[in-house]
This record gives C-alpha cells, structure tokens and sequence, in this order.
C-alpha cells in the first residue's frame, strides 16, 4: 500500500445516476445515528470531541479555526478519511482540510456526503506519497485507524512527519496490541456485537504506544498526550480513559 503513490481515477468522473443515488445513500447510511454504523459514529464523536480540543490546547485558539500567531486558518490532513467523519466537522470549523484515502469509493461516498451538507473539503483518492511529491505540508496531520492497516507502520509514521509542518500537531488513533484488545476490539466489535465485518482487524497488525512513540522520537517529535477511549456494552457509550490496552489517541508535536 506504501509503496503505490498513484491509484485509478476517482469514481466521480464516470458515475451514472443510478451510482449517484446509491453513493448517496451509502453517505447518509455512514452519517445516521440511528443506522447500520450508529456504533461507528459514536466512537467517532468522542474522538473528534478529544482532536477538537487538542488541536485547540496546541494552537491556542479557543475557536479551533485560526493559528493563535499567524491568524491564518489552520490546514488539516486527514490520512485515511474513510467517509468524511472527520473532515467535515473539521472543515465546519473553519480549517482547509484536505482529506485522501486508498479506496475510490470512501472518497465518493464522503464527496457526495460534503456536497448534500454544503461544507468544503477538499478530498483526494491517493495515498500519502503522492502529497510527498508535491513537497504539501500541514498544520495537523491526522493518522486515525490507519496505522494498524499497513504492512509497514513505521514508513507510515515516516510520512506523515515529512507531511507536518514545524511546530505542527500529529495525532495518531488505534488498537494497542493486548490480550484485552483482542477479547474487545475483535472478538467485541466483530463478532459480539457485529459493530464492525469479521475479519476487518488483525491483532497481530496492532501497535503498541511504545511502537509508535519509538518510531516518531527519532523524526524530531515531542509526545503530548496519551489517552484511551473504552466502550460501555450496557450504556452503549465511548468515553475517553485513562487506560490505552484497547483503543488509544496519540498526540505528538513536531519540533
């Protein structure tokens, strides 16, 4: 997967309307509370609360929008984007979000999605090294359930620090590699309460903090913050924890 820096066209350019309205619905099926992917969301809605207010604290802007010193709208890479779930509320915000990711059809589903709500985002089907090639760098990088995905994380992690500007934010989501992340994270999600297709992680793909701080300290990064995310199966809710055996959110500032 890092190693392809072009994919096939987006599907956008040859879609007939019949697609069209099937993109659409798949867009408002993603965003339903009350849908197929409701567990989805509200995991998501706890992590964007916890990127919101991180970016916040880093850049000192209260308003989420501006860098506190230039004034200027902070540009936000989301690597990996999937269906726009936090690209949009970023871009709401007020930040330039550029959002990209492997899959033609995510990319479609989150374009048709930000056109239906009116928000912009700029969304791109490709993979971090075709930004590389464009010498692009950000104010945040995003890199959210992604790293677990990749054959090799560390050029991954490698990426997206060429990708963040000096003094910028990397915030990194995943699955730490545990034997509770495996009872919960796949056994859990995957098979219990069917929040996610079998098959969709390995736990032997899963990385630890340890893993991923190792990889970044040497690319010139300070670590912020360390914070898990647990799911209650009786309330149905995610909140943020203390503990990071299962879910955690990595925060690291570039120097």
């Amino acid at each position: 997967m890092l190693h392809r820096d072009k994919l096939s066209p987006a599907l956008g350019a040859n879609l007939s309307e019949q697609e069209i309205r099937k993109f659409d619905a798949l867009a408002e099926a993603w965003w339903d509370p009350d849908g197929p992917f409701k567990t989805v969301l509200a995991f998501n809605a706890v992590r964007l609360q916890y990127i919101e207010n991180t970016i916040d604290a880093h850049f000192s802007a209260p308003i989420g929008a501006t860098d506190a010193v230039s004034g200027q709208p902070l540009t936000v890479l989301d690597l990996g984007c999937g269906a726009g779930l936090l690209a949009e509320p970023l871009a709401r915000r007020g930040h330039q979000v550029t959002a990209i990711d492997a899959s033609a059809h995510n990319i479609e589903v989150a374009r048709r999605h930000a056109h239906r709500s009116g928000t912009r985002v700029t969304y791109r089907h490709c993979l971090a090294g075709a930004l590389l090639q464009e010498r692009r760098q950000f104010d945040v990088v995003l890199n959210t359930e992604v790293v677990e995905h990749v054959p090799d994380p560390r050029a991954l992690l490698t990426e997206c620090a060429h990708l963040l500007k000096p003094g910028g934010l990397l915030i990194v989501a995943t699955l730490n590699r545990t034997i509770k992340s495996y009872l919960v994270g796949i056994i859990g999600a995957e098979y219990v309460l069917r929040a996610l297709p079998r098959g969709t992680h390995d736990w032997n793909a899963f990385v630890t903090p340890t893993e991923i701080i190792r990889a970044i300290a040497p690319l010139g990064f300070e670590i912020n913050d360390l914070t898990g995310m647990s799911y209650n199966p009786f309330s149905r809710r995610w909140r943020l924890s203390h503990s990071a055996d299962v879910n955690y959110l990595l925060s690291a500032r570039k120097l």
